[in-house]
């Protein structure tokens, strides 16, 4: 009897366990249709996430409908209506140069390129504004229009202060001219845009975006490689990438309109995302006398001078003898012998605080009276401090010549 039993049990072990399995296997089938039929509802209703791809999605749609669906995504923005509106307007501008080898005497070739703006048209003549180092020792100038045609230009004038240029080409290839803003309205933080040709044609047309980081920057500049700043260029700070070639390209607001000629880009290793530009505000008259004269006519008071914010406390009141809520105007270092400043009476360490009855805070504020807003010519009255003593003066104003 226990040898049976013994028997018994060891046939019926494999029986169970085939039976265990099959039971598992069962419900396992059984849980995965559940799974399919319910599945769907808890997606719809957001309870799982779906895990088709969009294109099964579409391609499911697709073979129940017949219908092959399109997405049109609308890529217009403030920043694309702006460009358009300046776009065909930035051109390249070739510098082509002789060569003064002796092999390859009177052979041409290009010796750069960079950027400009058509800022007019008249009859059948356009003008181009673009920087002054892009056209500097050109025997011929080209530009290259948006479409890639060249034609060439003539140069009507140059200002190595202000680092700009004026072009004339035959108005029969523009298509676009550009607007100048109000670049005086300009906030840090407004979006702007800068539209040329970094590191040449193949690039022509970039554009970058960026924003306006600082205004009223005052950029020494040595014009004649003495070591010694003889000029303080007014320029726009912007985070908009400007590369070689950018120069003389537009910066433009996001209005379209353009607020700055870009210039300079201080290229060192330790300093990124710092473009610069003149002022639409500054360009404007410059461009206008370039065109009108082939020379910039400034007005010339005659004195060199410093900003107050440029100047220690201790000479601000141990030099100057200033009052000690005087902390804006500017200092009169020199006074050239029969200038307008020295007839009119001024001096050394004088301190001009107002002209025309506007307040001067500092050399920028003085240059934006002086040349954007007299002429050659005009009497100009000076508020001064002289030793602690509130004085003015009236000058007539005669051509800067240089």
């Amino acid at each position: 009897m226990g040898y049976y039993d013994d028997e018994y049990q060891e046939q019926r072990r494999p029986r169970r366990k085939r039976g265990a399995f099959f039971s598992g296997l069962i419900g396992a089938i059984i849980g995965a249709l559940i799974i399919l039929l319910v599945y769907p509802a808890l997606v719809d209703r957001g309870i799982l996430p779906s895990t088709s791809s969009e294109n099964d999605v579409q391609q499911s749609d697709n073979s129940i409908s017949g219908v092959q669906k399109t997405v049109s995504v609308n890529v217009t923005s403030d920043i694309t209506k702006a460009v358009s509106k300046v776009d065909n307007a930035v051109v390249g501008v070739v510098n082509i140069q002789k060569s003064s080898s002796f092999w390859d005497s009177g052979k041409s070739s290009e010796a750069g390129t960079g950027s400009g703006v058509i800022y007019k048209k008249a009859g059948n003549k356009a003008f181009i504004a673009t920087n002054n180092h892009v056209v500097e020792d050109a025997s011929e100038i080209e530009v290259s229009m948006s479409d890639g045609t060249r034609v060439k230009a003539r140069l009507l004038g140059t200002d190595a202060l202000t680092d700009l240029a004026v072009l004339e080409i035959d108005a029969k290839h523009v298509k676009q001219v550009a607007t100048f803003g109000n670049s005086d309205s300009l906030k840090r933080g407004e979006p702007v845009v800068a539209i040329g040709n970094p590191l040449g044609l193949e690039f022509a047309g970039s554009v970058t975006q960026g924003v306006v980081s600082g205004t009223n920057r005052a950029i020494p500049q040595d014009l004649n490689g003495d070591g010694v700043a003889d000029w303080q260029s007014e320029v726009i700070q912007t985070d908009a990438a400007i590369n070689p070639g950018n120069s003389g390209g537009a910066l433009v607001n996001i209005e379209g309109n353009v607020v700055g000629i870009n210039s300079m880009k201080i290229a060192q290793e330790e300093v990124e995302g710092i473009g610069l530009a003149i002022p639409a505000n500054s360009v404007r008259p410059v461009i206008n006398d370039l065109e009108r004269f082939g020379e910039v006519r400034r007005p010339y008071m005659g004195i060199s001078s410093r900003s107050l914010d440029e100047i220690s406390s201790y000479h601000l009141s141990e030099t100057l003898k200033l009052p000690k809520d005087v902390v804006k105007g500017v200092a009169v270092i020199d006074v050239e012998p029969s200038s307008p400043a020295a007839k009119a009476g001024l001096k050394q360490y004088d301190v001009i605080v107002e002209l025309d009855g506007k307040p001067i805070s500092n050399i920028i504020d003085l240059r934006k009276v002086l040349y954007n807003q007299k002429a050659v010519g005009d009497k100009l009255k000076v508020t001064y401090y002289r030793d602690g003593k509130k004085q003015t003066a009236t000058m007539k104003l005669i051509k800067e010549s240089l």
